[in-house]
C-alpha cells in the first residue's frame, strides 16, 4: 500500500485510532478515514486471529498453576518490572523532587495529532501498539512510555524476533541515512542509556561501518535490541516528522510478540516526544479501551483537549521530575481506596513516589501498600471462595455460578488531592474468559519496600491520562475509549 494511500492530511489536528484485538496473526490494514472537529479519524482493525483451539476459537492460557499463553505474558510483566527496578536504581540515588520542570526547550506552536496505538493481543502482547509510517514503510510498535529511544527491526536482521509486518528495509528508503559516532544524537544515547563512547556506540556492531553510531538497548529481563542509530522520515496521521533519530535494529531479543519494535515515549532527549517538541509542544495523552469492547481508543500528540471525550473534568498532580531519574514520569502516590474504604495510612506516610507506564501491564505496590489493598479486598470479598493462585496474582476467587458480583471500587489517590477510580474490568483478571472459576485482584506485590510501584496499563484502561512534560504535571479524566 502507497505511504498516504489511507490519509487525509488536516491543518492542525490529527487522529488516528487505537482498535484492540484478541488473538495473534493477521494484519493491520487501513478501513476508511472521516474528519471530525476539524481532525482526520483514521479507522484501523486487526483482521481475524491466525492462532485457534481445536473449538475454532482463540486459544486461552490454562488456569491452574499460571501456565498457557496467559500466564507467560504475566510472567514477562513481572520480569519487566523487575528490569524497571533496576533501571531506576541504575540512574542514582532516590532524590526528592524538583519543583522546576526541564524546560530545555522553548514552547512552540501546538498542534495535534492522533497515533494508533492498538491492543497487542494478536501480536501476541498484552501491550497496546501503534502503527506509524517509517521512510515509505509501515511499522507496528509497542507504545512504551519508560523508553529513551524508539526502535524498529531492520534487513538483513542477523536475529531477530518473528513479527508480523514486513522489516524496515535501509536500502528502500531514499531519505534513510546512519548517523555518525561524531553526531548530536549518538552523544544523546550516550546520555540517555548511559553508554561510554568507546566501542559500544562507534562501530560496535558488526554489520556497521567504523564511523556509524551503534546502539545496545539491553533490559534485564533478558530482552534487547541491537544495531545502528538512523534517521529517516516518521509519519504520524499523514504529519511527516523529519529526520527523526531511530534505532534501527539487527539483533533483537525478548517479549515484543509479532511487533516490529518500541515507540520510546519517555522522558529523554532521543524521544518522540522530545523529538516532536516543535510540533507538538511537549504534550501527548492516550486514552486505553478495554479489550472486551472491541472498539478503539486514541493516542493524542499535542495539547488541543477539545478532542478529548472525557466525561469528568481532567485534574492534575505534579510530575516528579529530576534528570538523574531517567525516562521514567513519576508521580507521588498518597493513598489508595477500596470501596471506599482508605486502605492504612500508614503505608503511605511519606507520599510513595510511584511510575505511570503505558509497557507494564499490571499495576505493582510496594510490600506495605500491597499487602494493605490485599487485606480490604479480602475483607470486602469475604463471602466468595478462594482460588489458587495465576502467574504473578496471589489473591484469586472462585466466582463459579454467579451472576452478579459486587466488585469494590479502588482509587489511586495522588499528590493535590486527586483521586483517579480505575474502570471496573481494571481490578480483577478473568484468567479464562470460559468460566469464573479463578478470577484474580489485578495487582501484584513488589520484592522490596525500596522498590518504586510503577502503575500498569491493565488499571488506565477508560481514562484520559495525559502527559505535560513542560508543565511538569499528569492529568486524568474518566473517559470511554469508543471513537469507531
Amino acid at each position: 500500500m502507497a505511504r498516504g494511500a489511507c490519509v487525509v492530511a488536516a491543518a492542525l489536528l490529527l487522529i488516528l485510532l487505537l482498535i484492540l484485538a484478541g488473538g495473534q496473526g493477521g494484519g493491520v490494514h487501513c478501513l476508511r478515514s472521516r474528519a471530525v472537529s476539524g481532525a482526520t479519524v483514521l479507522e484501523l482493525r486487526h483482521h481475524s486471529s491466525g492462532s485457534s483451539s481445536s473449538s475454532g476459537g482463540p486459544s486461552r492460557g490454562k488456569s491452574r498453576g499460571g501456565g498457557g499463553e496467559a500466564g507467560g505474558l504475566l510472567a514477562s510483566d513481572a520480569a519487566r518490572v523487575s528490569s524497571l527496578q533496576r533501571r531506576v536504581a541504575s540512574y542514582g540515588p532516590r532524590i526528592r523532587p524538583s519543583s522546576s520542570a526541564a524546560a530545555a526547550f522553548a514552547a512552540a506552536e501546538s498542534k495535534l495529532t492522533q497515533v494508533p496505538v492498538t491492543s497487542g493481543a494478536k501480536l501476541r502482547t498484552l501491550n497496546y501498539v501503534a502503527t506509524v509510517g517509517i521512510g515509505g514503510g509501515e511499522a507496528t510498535v509497542i507504545v512504551d512510555t519508560a523508553s529513551e529511544l524508539t526502535w524498529v527491526q531492520c534487513a538483513p536482521c542477523d536475529s531477530c524476533h518473528d513479527q508480523q509486518d514486513p522489516l524496515f528495509d535501509p536500502a528502500s528508503s531514499p531519505s534513510y541515512a546512519a548517523l555518525p559516532c561524531n553526531s548530536s544524537s549518538c552523544d544523546a544515547l550516550q546520555l540517555a542509556t548511559g553508554t561510554s563512547g568507546s566501542g559500544q556506540t562507534c562501530g560496535g556492531a558488526d554489520d556497521q561501518p567504523p564511523s556509524s553510531c551503534s546502539y545496545t538497548l539491553s533490559y534485564r529481563d533478558g530482552s534487547y535490541s541491537r544495531g545502528v542509530l538512523a534517521h529517516d522520515r516518521l509519519s504520524l496521521a499523514g504529519e511527516d516528522i523529519e529526520g527523526f533519530v531511530f534505532g534501527c535494529g539487527t539483533s533483537n531479543q525478548g517479549p515484543f510478540g509479532g511487533t516490529s519494535g518500541l515507540m520510546g515515549l519517555g522522558r529523554s532527549q532521543l524521544s518522540l516526544i522530545s523529538q516532536t517538541m516543535d510540533q507538538f509542544g511537549g504534550v501527548f495523552s492516550y486514552c486505553l479501551p478495554l479489550k472486551e469492547s472491541g472498539t478503539s481508543g486514541s493516542l493524542v500528540l499535542g495539547d488541543d483537549s477539545s478532542v478529548y471525550r472525557n466525561s469528568t473534568p481532567i485534574v492534575y498532580t505534579t510530575m516528579v521530575t529530576d534528570p538523574t531519574q531517567g525516562p521514567f514520569y513519576f508521580l507521588n502516590m498518597t493513598g489508595i481506596t477500596v470501596g471506599g474504604e482508605d486502605v492504612e495510612p500508614s503505608a503511605f506516610s511519606p507520599a510513595a513516589k510511584a511510575i505511570i507506564d503505558s509497557g507494564t501491564i499490571i499495576t505493582s505496590l510496594v510490600p506495605s501498600v500491597y499487602s494493605a489493598v490485599r487485606a480490604e479486598f479480602l475483607s470486602q470479598l469475604a463471602e466468595y471462595p478462594q482460588a489458587p493462585a495465576f502467574s504473578i496474582l496471589d489473591t484469586c476467587f472462585n466466582l463459579t455460578g454467579l451472576s452478579v458480583v459486587q466488585v469494590p471500587s479502588l482509587k489511586l489517590v495522588f499528590d493535590g488531592g486527586v483521586e483517579v477510580e480505575v474502570d471496573s474490568k481494571g481490578v480483577l483478571y478473568v484468567v479464562s474468559g470460559d468460566d469464573a472459576s479463578q478470577v484474580c485482584l489485578a495487582l501484584a506485590p513488589l520484592k522490596s519496600e525500596y522498590d518504586t510501584s510503577i502503575i500498569g496499563n491493565y488499571q488506565q484502561k477508560n481514562l484520559r491520562v495525559i502527559f505535560d512534560t513542560l508543565g511538569s504535571q499528569i492529568g486524568f479524566a474518566q473517559e470511554t475509549c469508543d471513537y469507531v
